[in-house]
Order: C-alpha cells, then sequence, then structure tokens
C-alpha cells in the first residue's frame, strides 16, 4: 500500500507529496534560465555569434530529447534493483546538473577563443540537459510507482509542478536581482533540499517488490523500451497530449512579440505578464485539485481546455494599449495552464497502473512521455514562426495586416489546437471503454 493511500489522514498526504515534489523547484532552474539568459549572456558578454550558438542549443535539445527513452528504461532497471541504486543514480545526476549548470554561467572565458566556447557550453549544455532529463524521470517514475487512484496521483504530480512554476519564477528573476554565484548557491541548495526530502518520503512508502525473474531477462529490457507503445490508450493519450501541449506553447513562442508589437507595451510590464500567467498556474493548483476531486481527470481536462479557450479567443480583439484587458488573458490562461499541468500526468501515471507496467515499465512511459514534452517546443516554433511570415508579419511590423496576422497566429490559433484536442479526448478517451486495453 502507498503513502496516499495508507496515511492516517490528508494533512500528511498533502505533506508527503508537498516533500516529494520539492526537488521539481530546482530542476526548473535548469529548464528556464537556459533558454533566456544564456543566449543573452554569451551574445554580449562573450561575444559567441547568436546563430551559432542557437544551432549549439538545438543539436544539445535535440540529444536530449532523443535520449529520454533510453533514459526511461534505464530508470526501469534501476528500479527492479533496488530503490539504493536508484538513491544513488538521483544524487550522481542531481551533482552532474549543478555541475553543469555552474560550466554554462561559469565559463573561463579568459582563457578560450569563441568557437572553443561554442564547445564548453555544447558540453555543458549537453550534462545538464542530459543529467536534468535523467533526475526528471527517476521523479516521476517514482510517483506512478506509488499508485493509489486518480485522485493520489494528482495530488503527486500537482504539487511537483506547482513547485517547478514557483521554481520558474525564481529562476526568472533571481539572476538580475543576485547575480548568477548566488543563484548557482540557491540551485545547489534546493537540489540538497529536494533530494533529502524525497528521500525521506520514500523511506515512508511501501517497500519495492522484488522484479519477477522475467523482468531480469535482457530480451525484457530490450522489450521493455517500446512496451507503452502496445497499449491503445496510451496512444490515444499521447495523441491528445501532443496537441494540447501543442496549443500551450505556440503563445508561450509568440508571447513576446504579441507584447512587444502588438499591444505595444512598455517593456517593464513583460516581466508583469509572465509573472502572473505562472503564478496563477501555482495558485490554481489547490482548484483543480478540488474539481478533480468532483468531476473526475477527464472532464476537468475537458474544463480546462475550455478555459484557455475561453481566454485565448479575446486575445484577437485586443490592441495597442490595452494592457488590462491581457493581464486577465494571463490570469484565465495561467489558471487554465494548472489543469495542463495536474490532469495529463495523472492521467499517464493511471494508465501505468490500469496497463498493469506499474513497478515495472513506469521509466519507459516517462520516457515518451518527456520526448513528447521536447517535441511539442520544437513543433511549436517549427509552425507558428513560418505561418507568421507567411501571412505578412516580421518583428517590429506594425501595419494593419501584420497585426491580425501576429493576432491569429497568437490568439486564433492556440484555440484551433485546443478544440482539436478537447474533440481527440472525447473521441478517444471518454469514449473509450478502456484506457489499458492493447491494440
Amino acid at each position: 500500500m502507498s503513502i496516499a493511500t495508507s496515511a492516517s489522514g490528508p494533512d500528511r498526504q498533502r505533506r508527503a507529496a508537498a516533500a516529494y515534489g520539492l526537488l521539481g523547484l530546482p530542476l526548473a532552474f535548469v529548464a528556464l534560465p537556459v533558454y533566456v539568459h544564456l543566449p543573452n549572456l554569451y551574445a554580449q558578454q562573450y561575444g559567441v555569434p547568436l546563430a551559432a550558438l542557437g544551432a549549439v542549443l538545438l543539436l544539445s535539445r535535440s540529444i536530449d530529447a532523443v535520449v529520454d527513452p533510453w533514459l526511461g528504461r534505464w530508470g526501469d532497471q534501476l528500479f527492479r534493483h533496488s530503490w539504493r541504486a536508484v538513491w544513488l543514480a538521483a544524487m550522481l545526476l542531481a551533482l552532474a546538473v549543478a555541475l553543469g549548470f555552474a560550466a554554462l554561467f561559469f565559463p573561463p572565458s579568459a582563457v578560450l577563443s569563441a568557437p572553443q566556447l561554442l564547445i564548453w557550453v555544447g558540453g555543458a549544455l549537453t550534462l545538464s540537459h542530459l543529467a536534468y532529463s535523467g533526475l526528471g524521470i527517476l521523479h516521476q517514475a517514482w510517483a506512478a510507482r506509488q499508485g493509489g487512484g486518480g485522485i493520489a496521483q494528482s495530488r503527486w504530480v500537482a504539487w511537483r509542478e506547482g513547485w517547478a512554476l514557483v521554481g520558474v519564477l525564481l529562476a526568472s528573476a533571481l539572476p538580475a536581482l543576485w547575480g548568477w554565484p548566488m543563484t548557482t548557491a540557491l540551485l545547489v541548495i534546493m537540489l540538497a533540499l529536494g533530494l533529502f526530502t524525497w528521500q525521506r518520503t520514500a523511506r515512508q512508502a511501501a517497500p519495492m517488490q522484488a522484479p519477477l525473474p522475467s523482468e531480469l531477462d535482457p530480451a525484457h529490457n530490450a522489450v521493455s523500451l517500446w512496451q507503452p507503445w502496445r497499449y491503445a490508450g496510451f496512444r490515444r493519450l499521447l495523441v491528445v497530449f501532443v496537441l494540447n501541449g501543442l496549443a500551450s506553447a505556440v503563445p508561450a513562442t509568440l508571447v513576446l512579440f504579441f507584447v512587444q508589437d502588438r499591444l505595444q507595451a512598455p517593456k517593464a510590464m513583460e516581466p508583469l505578464f509572465l509573472g502572473l500567467y505562472f503564478a496563477a498556474g501555482a495558485l490554481s493548483f489547490p482548484l483543480w485539485l478540488k474539481v478533480i476531486d468532483r468531476i473526475g481527470l477527464l472532464r476537468t481536462w475537458a474544463l480546462g481546455m475550455a478555459l484557455s479557450v475561453l481566454a485565448f479567443v479575446s486575445v484577437i480583439g485586443l490592441g495597442a494599449g490595452d494592457t488590462t484587458g491581457f493581464l486577465l488573458v494571463c490570469a484565465l490562461s495561467g489558471m487554465a495552464l494548472g489543469a495542463d499541468l495536474t490532469v495529463p500526468g495523472a492521467l499517464l501515471n493511471q494508465l501505468i497502473d490500469r496497463c498493469g507496467e506499474r513497478g515495472r515499465t513506469d521509466g519507459a512511459f516517462m520516457g515518451w512521455w518527456n520526448l513528447a514534452t521536447k517535441l511539442n517546443l520544437a513543433l511549436a516554433a517549427g509552425l507558428s514562426l513560418p505561418l507568421l511570415s507567411l501571412w505578412g508579419y516580421a518583428p517590429g511590423r506594425q501595419d494593419t495586416d501584420a497585426l491580425l496576422a501576429l493576432g491569429l497566429a497568437y490568439g486564433l490559433l492556440p484555440c484551433v489546437l485546443k478544440l482539436m484536442a478537447a474533440l481527440a479526448l472525447y473521441v478517444g478517451l471518454m469514449r473509450a471503454p478502456a484506457l489499458a486495453h492493447t491494440a
């Protein structure tokens, strides 16, 4: 029996979930600064060509995404061995995260030329990305192995993603306020604290079951990488997840263009828009947990999609100076983000349970899931930016046709994708007799 079901009351369950999820905060430090701060730092301070740096970022992230399923399989092997093996791997990966982060933001620039700096940043990026992904997959797979049903799984996921949003807010503000030495020190402290609280939570959980003899067979390890794809429920869930993720990633890709050219808002307001979006997402988690308790995971996700469509369809009517209206859009879409971060992960964990794969191939499921998450970000840029160019928009253009194109790409395209995701949710999951059957 898991912590979630064996605990004596709701307070103890919440404390266990909060302690487990704390590791999500420092992991968010690795995700955001790499994309927000790193290009500016290396271009402005170290004179690295931006195009070359972009190519290195893309290559490193591509390697990371492709390797995710294999990291998931490796995680399954660790869990089948023992918790001690998982814990040792987690500590080593956390150390690699910290070293990679420090190497990125404190390069030996005095002794390296620009081309050598590119090699340095490529190596540090790849180390950071792979360690971040490996640690994240182990962390996610542990929660999936606790079982406990949809409500319990929602609690694990909500606390993990909630702490991650707090980490995003801190990582976006602290470098400017504290500088990189203090930010890096905080990352190290929070990694250590997150590992400590996860370890304490794991000690209170049920001991891991010994692997079956068949699971020790090397042939089983080879098959386990592709095991998730045997299940029609996983394939259908992944379709909804990718469509919904695209709908969220497109406005994330275009938001600064929209704020600068369509709203023509002061640059000082940009952090306010982003901060409100993430804060609304983090604060909405308790509300979504109550909604899940009342109407279930699938209907809650549909409700979140509807809220997102309501927010973004109103964007088309915004113009120069409509900052108050856009703040409302940020708040509503941030609340919808809370559902997007809570429900899909809980559904995946529930699916693993129903497939009979809990404690067997959890990591493989998480690896493919993380690959899809990263694919969403790449597809969003690959879809929205060419469309904008085709429709006549270029950064800095503020003529009528260009602003109309920007409004359609930022507001209407996410609505279309969300409605497609809602249709896939209804047809593929709500009407499906079972999520776990193979086909």
